[in-house]
Parts: structure tokens; C-alpha cells; sequence
């Protein structure tokens, strides 16, 4: 078959159909809301946050009149540019000053309204990090050191969110509030298994249930060491974010237009176009890297060995986040982590092939977004003098695969639906 002639090539052509699925200039302008007597203020955060402003700018101008104004927020090197819109660059995955000021500048975007003007929030996944805004009486220091102890604790992205939103001025529907009496239409991008719209870049514009005592508990049950001011906030009323119910969130809507589901449906499509059965596991796969890189690899085992559950050759498509419990100091993201697990349990076995990425093109730190796997992989990183077992437990997955040019680099891809991850099995 003609995927099995260059598995990379075709698994790289699943990847950009389902990128393409969450492009949200294809797709904004279904969800453009009514134009308000007043002023129109877009506010926007996130890793695909300028693309979305830039493509809700062309497609409001085609159906209004009315004038746009406001300010984006999004990682560096990411930004494209609107001619309505100021778009500001900041730190991710761990805050810095310029997010800082970011934060400042969407709270003071949103702020003076009356019930006549509209807010449009255009967010996606990467705003939790981007927009940092500690609570009185906490610094950036502080806030920096609650998301590199949230980033190593191998705790799943919403119990992430709910920490983060007890240390913060602008998250859990705060930046919303902050806009009454306007009107909120937030556009969502979501890279949260589920899809849940309040854990969306720790919702700064969807308020949700979740008490400063659920922040507590996930603390407590990922054994996270916090500064004594941040544990000594999260203890106090000061903590308490806005629950649904709150009378200033009344005219808040919001509409996830861009989501894992989406995208994994569209590579299912031009695989089964191509001949090639396709199953959607889940797009919302969670839990330790290494370990859900286990138990799918023993799915991909049973299929070459025993035609189930699925015939071969087939594809085996998933979404989600994963998480990896930093123990040691390498290189590499959860993407890159998953991928090493897998080549170790399937070395040997020359017909599965493997492409697992970050759909916003970058995973973790650096400069990939994935890599490529087959059952050679193993063996030939240890002929480059790298043993994956030694790689595995350094957390120095990106190093493993780069030795061995295997990593993919799509650069930056405009949207962030979370992970895309593809099994080819053939004969």
C-alpha cells in the first residue's frame, strides 16, 4: 500500500489535515457574534491567539461595519499581525515580565465598559502561562514557582487550572468579571481533554465550581512544595474565584469552535480515503507519558500478532495531554517522552510506524513538535551510542531522537488543539 512507502511522509500528511481542522481562519467566521451599539473590544490569549485575532478581524470586517480595537497576547515567534489589534509576545511554558504586562494590558482593555459595548476573548491552550497576575501580596517569582512545581508534578492540565486559578488575578473567569456590565462572547480553542471550557487556559473569561479547597487537595495529593506567601493565599479568602452563578458572568457565552475531536476526525478521513482503516482510541488521554505510551504500544503488539481488537493494517488515532514527572534534567516534552516508551516496547517489530506531536508545533522546550517512531528506532539510537532505557529515565527523550535526526519539526502552526498521536500497522 502506498502509506507503507513512506510512513513518515503519510503520517506527517494526518498531522497537517488535522491542523488544518482547527485553522480557525476556516472556521471563525461561523461563530461571529452581533455587532453592539457600543464599542467592540478584542482581547485574546494563547499560543494560537493572533491567528485567531487575525482571522476574526478579516471576517468581521465582511460583515460589519463597525470598528475593532484591542490586545493579544501570545507566545514568542508566534505572533502574525492585525491591523486592528496590538499583539504582544510573552513566555511560555513558564512566565516571564512581558506576560506580566500582557496580563495588565487585558485587564485594562476590559475595563470602563458599559452594557452597549462587547467583549470577544479569543483564547487557546498556552494562556495560563502567558498571562501571569499575581494577587496582592504574592510576586511573578512566586507565580513562576507554582507553575514549574505544577509543570513536574505529572498532575493532569485541569488540576493544573484549578491550582492556577486560586493564584491569580486575571484567571477563573476574573478577566470577565472585570468587563461587566459588557457583554462576553468568548471564541475557544481547546487543548483540554474534554473540552471543558473553564480549564481553556485556566479560564479567564468561564468562571467554573472548583473552591481554593480543590487547589488544596490537588496539592496535597501531588506532594507540591509551594512558596509559604502562595500556600498562605490559597488558605485565605483572598483565593476565592468567581463561581458560575455570579451575577457580573450573567451575560458571559462562550463557543469552542477548534477542538482535539474535530481534528482527529479529519486525519480519520484521509486515512480511510487513502485505504486505510482508522479507529479514534480518545481525544482525551491522560495520565503519566511513558505509561499510556505502554499501553497503546500493547494495543499496536496485539493487532500484529492476533488481528485485534482491530484487523491490520489499520490506524490508531488519539488526542489528549499527557503529562511526565520531571525527575531528572533533559530535553524533551511529553510528545517526545511517549514516543521513546513506545520504540522501547515495540523494538523489533518493523510494521508499526509512529508520529506523535503538539499540534501548535512545539513540544515542550524546544524547537519540534514531535518525532517519528518504528520498531528500528530502539536499535538504532543504540547504535548512535544511545541507550532509550538510560534516556527514558533522564527525561532526555528530545536528545534520543535527535541523535538520530528522527524529530519532526513543523514549526509553529497558528492553532493548539493539544496532542496528535497516529499508530500505522501494517502486515
Amino acid at each position: 500500500m502506498c502509506c507503507f512507502d513512506n510512513p513518515n511522509a503519510f503520517l506527517t500528511e494526518l498531522f497537517h489535515s488535522a491542523v488544518d481542522a482547527a485553522d480557525p481562519a476556516k472556521i471563525i467566521t461561523d461563530y461571529l457574534p452581533i455587532a453592539p451599539k457600543g464599542r467592540t473590544i478584542v482581547i485574546g490569549a494563547g499560543k494560537a491567539s493572533s491567528q485567531m485575532g487575525k482571522a476574526f478581524e478579516e471576517a468581521w470586517e465582511k460583515e460589519h461595519e463597525t470598528a475593532l480595537e484591542g490586545v493579544i497576547v501570545t507566545r514568542y515567534d508566534y505572533a502574525c499581525e492585525c491591523e486592528n489589534f496590538e499583539v504582544l509576545e510573552a513566555a511560555h511554558p513558564v512566565p516571564d515580565e512581558a506576560g506580566l504586562i500582557g496580563a495588565q494590558r487585558l485587564m485594562d482593555a476590559v475595563s470602563g465598559l458599559t452594557e452597549d459595548d462587547l467583549v470577544v476573548a479569543l483564547i487557546s491552550g498556552g494562556g495560563s502561562a502567558l498571562l501571569p497576575s499575581p494577587p496582592k501580596g504574592l510576586t511573578l517569582a512566586d507565580e513562576i514557582a507554582v507553575n514549574e512545581a505544577l509543570l513536574a508534578s505529572g498532575a493532569p492540565i485541569s488540576a493544573m487550572n484549578t491550582v492556577r486559578k486560586h493564584v491569580s488575578n486575571i484567571k477563573g473567569g476574573r478577566l470577565a468579571q472585570a468587563a461587566y456590565p459588557a457583554k462576553v462572547v468568548s471564541l475557544l480553542v481547546s487543548d483540554i481533554p474534554g473540552d471543558h471550557p473553564q480549564f481553556i487556559a485556566s479560564g479567564p473569561t468561564v468562571a467554573d465550581a472548583g473552591t481554593r479547597e480543590d487547589a488544596l487537595a490537588i496539592l496535597s495529593q501531588y506532594d507540591m512544595q509551594l512558596p509559604m506567601a502562595v500556600m498562605a493565599h490559597i488558605n485565605s479568602d483572598a483565593a476565592n474565584a468567581p463561581l458560575p452563578d455570579d451575577e457580573r458572568l450573567a451575560h458571559a457565552e462562550h463557543h469552542i469552535f477548534a477542538s482535539a475531536s474535530k481534528s482527529l476526525e479529519a486525519a480519520q478521513e484521509v486515512a480511510q480515503e487513502a485505504g486505510i482503516e482508522a479507529y479514534i482510541l480518545s481525544d482525551a488521554i491522560e495520565g503519566e507519558a511513558r505509561e499510556a505510551a505502554r499501553t497503546q504500544a500493547a494495543i499496536a503488539k496485539e493487532i500484529l500478532l492476533r488481528d485485534r481488537p482491530f484487523k491490520k493494517p489499520v490506524l490508531l488515532l488519539s488526542g489528549g495531554e499527557t503529562t511526565v514527572t520531571l525527575k531528572h534534567k533533559g530535553k524533551g516534552g511529553r510528545n517526545t517522552e511517549f514516543l521513546l516508551s513506545f520504540a522501547i516496547e515495540i523494538a523489533g517489530e518493523k510494521s508499526i510506524h509512529v508520529l506523535c506531536a503538539d499540534t501548535d508545533g512545539i513540544d515542550g522546550s524546544e524547537d519540534n513538535a514531535g518525532a517519528f517512531v518504528n520498531g528500528m528506532t530502539a536499535s538504532l539510537m543504540r547504535s548512535h551510542g544511545v541507550d532509550p532505557v538510560v534516556y527514558l529515565q533522564n527525561n532526555d527523550a528530545w536528545t534520543a531522537f535527535e541523535k538520530i535526526g528522527a524529530l519532526f519539526i513543523p514549526g509553529p502552526t497558528g492553532t493548539n488543539v493539544n496532542d496528535f498521536r497516529a499508530i500505522l500497522i501494517g502486515e
